[in-house]
C-alpha cells in the first residue's frame, strides 16, 4: 500500500498517556495490518484458511514473543500493552487477531500473570526453567501455540472441572479428551490444553486444572470435522481429539494449582478476546468515513458525506466508538490480581460493551453506507460477520456478563435470600 496515508491509532498515544514502548508496538502492528494483513483478509475469509503468511510476518516483527518476559528474550508486554496491539491487528484481520490471542495467552499466562501469583521459591524456579523451553521455541523457530478451551459444557465458563483429563504416570501424564471450536487446529505446533488432573478415587476438581503444551504431532492427537462458519473463518477452529496422549513434565505451562489461582485472582485474563473486537469496531467506523468521503478502495470516488442523515449516523457511530474505547481502556489500566468489586463490575461491563457494540457499529455502518457496502469485494461485509460472533464466545458470553453484573451489583459475597 505504498503511498497510502497511514491510519491514525485507535488510541492516540498522547491523549491516552501511552508509554513510548506502547506507542511503538501499536504503530508496528498498525503498519503490518495496513500494509499486509488487510490485503490478505478477504482470501482467508473466503476460503476459510489459516493466515499462515501473517504469522510469518508476526514472527519477523518480533510480535510472536510480545508477552515473553524480557529476561527470556521477548518484549515483556503486560496485558494492557498486548491488548492495545491486538486491537490494531483486529482492525485489519479479525481472524489473525483472534488466533494470535490464543498464541499470546500461552506466554502471558505463564509469564506476567504467573509472576504475579503465589508460588514457593522452588516451584517458581522450576516454572521459570520450564517456561523458557516454550519461549525458545517461539522466538527461535516461530512455533505457534494454540489454546483450545471449549468442550461443549460448563467447564469453559468456570462452573465445573474440564472433562479433558490428565492421568499422572511415570515422567508425565496421559491426556484424553476433546476440545471444540479449537482455533488454530491443524496449524499450531503446540496445543496449550486446559485439563483436569485425575487420580483414582477422587472427584474431578477445578482446583486440579493443568495447563499442558501438547505437541501437534504427538501420537494420539487428531483434528476432525469441517470448518465453514458465519464469521472468523480464518481461525480454522476445528475439533481436537486427544486419545491417550503422553506428555512429559516439561509440557506444563503452569505448575499444579497455579491456573486455578489465576482464574480466581486474575479475572482480566479472560477478557483477552475483546481486543480483536475492539479492532473490528474501529474498522467499521473507519470504513464508513472512507466510504462517505469517496476514499474507500473498490467503492468508487463518489462522495456521500453531504447528506444530513449520513452525518448524524456517523456522529452516532463516533459517540459509540469513543464510549467503548474509554471504558475498555480504563479496564485495561486496572488489570491486576485481586481487583475490587467495582473493577470487576467494570471489567464485565467493558467486555459486554465491546462484544455488543462491535456488531452494532457494523450494522449501523451497513445501513449508513447502503447496498454496495454488503458486497464481498469490500471489507464491511466481513467485518459485520466477524463482529457478530463475539458475544457468543466463552468464557464470558454476553448473557454470562449480564448475569454476573446483575448478581454482583445486588449481592455481597456470601449473601443469600434464605
Amino acid at each position: 500500500m505504498s503511498g497510502t496515508e497511514e491510519d491514525a491509532p485507535i488510541l492516540d498515544p498522547e491523549a491516552f498517556g501511552l508509554t513510548a514502548d506502547q506507542a511503538e508496538l501499536t504503530a508496528r502492528a498498525r503498519k503490518l495490518g495496513q500494509e499486509k494483513f488487510a490485503g490478505r483478509a478477504e482470501r482467508y475469509d473466503r476460503e476459510a484458511i489459516f493466515p499462515t503468511e501473517n504469522y510469518h510476518d508476526l514472527h519477523e516483527a518480533g510480535l510472536l514473543g510480545i508477552c515473553i518476559p524480557k529476561e527470556d528474550g521477548g518484549i515483556g508486554a503486560d496485558l494492557q500493552t498486548y491488548s492495545m496491539v491486538a486491537a490494531e491487528i483486529g482492525r485489519y484481520c479479525g481472524s489473525t487477531a483472534l488466533t494470535w490471542n490464543m498464541h499470546v495467552c500461552s506466554c502471558l499466562w505463564s509469564g506476567a500473570l504467573a509472576d504475579d501469583l503465589e508460588m514457593s521459591d522452588e516451584i517458581r524456579a522450576d516454572h521459570n526453567k520450564r517456561r523458557s523451553i516454550h519461549y525458545r521455541r517461539i522466538l527461535n523457530d516461530g512455533a505457534i501455540y494454540a489454546q483450545p478451551f471449549s468442550e461443549g459444557g460448563a467447564a469453559a465458563a468456570g462452573a465445573v472441572a474440564f472433562a479433558t483429563s490428565a492421568r499422572p504416570v511415570d515422567g508425565g501424564w496421559i491426556v484424553s479428551g476433546k476440545k471444540i471450536f479449537a482455533s488454530l487446529s491443524g496449524h499450531a505446533n503446540y496445543y496449550g490444553v486446559l485439563c483436569t488432573e485425575v487420580t483414582e478415587g477422587e472427584e474431578p476438581s477445578r482446583r486440579n486444572t493443568l495447563y499442558l503444551a501438547i505437541p501437534a504431532d504427538a501420537e494420539g492427537v487428531g483434528v476432525v470435522g469441517d470448518w465453514d462458519p458465519l464469521g472468523m473463518r480464518g481461525t480454522v477452529s476445528r475439533t481436537l481429539i486427544f486419545e491417550d496422549v503422553f506428555v512429559g513434565h516439561e509440557a506444563a505451562l503452569m505448575p499444579r494449582g497455579v491456573y486455578f489461582q489465576a482464574a480466581t485472582r486474575w479475572p482480566h485474563m479472560f477478557t483477552t478476546l475483546s481486543p480483536s473486537y475492539m479492532g473490528l469496531a474501529q474498522a467499521a467506523y473507519d470504513f464508513t468515513v472512507r466510504y462517505l468521503r469517496g476514499e474507500q478502495p473498490g467503492a468508487g470516488p463518489v462522495k456521500r458525506r453531504m447528506y444530513p442523515t449520513k452525518q448524524i449516523a456517523v456522529a452516532q457511530m463516533h459517540i459509540t466508538l469513543e464510549q467503548t474505547k474509554a471504558l475498555w481502556f480504563q479496564t485495561m489500566r486496572e488489570a491486576r490480581a485481586n481487583p475490587t468489586k467495582d473493577q470487576l463490575l467494570r471489567l464485565w461491563a467493558a467486555h459486554y460493551t465491546i462484544m455488543e457494540n462491535a456488531n452494532e457499529l457494523a450494522q449501523l455502518a451497513i445501513r449508513t453506507c447502503g447496498g454496495q457496502s454488503m458486497l464481498k469485494s469490500l471489507p464491511l461485509e466481513r467485518i459485520y460477520r466477524d463482529s457478530r460472533c463475539g458475544s457468543l464466545m466463552l468464557p464470558w458470553t454476553a448473557e454470562l456478563c449480564l448475569d454476573r453484573i446483575g448478581r454482583a451489583a445486588l449481592y455481597e459475597d456470601g449473601e443469600t435470600d434464605a
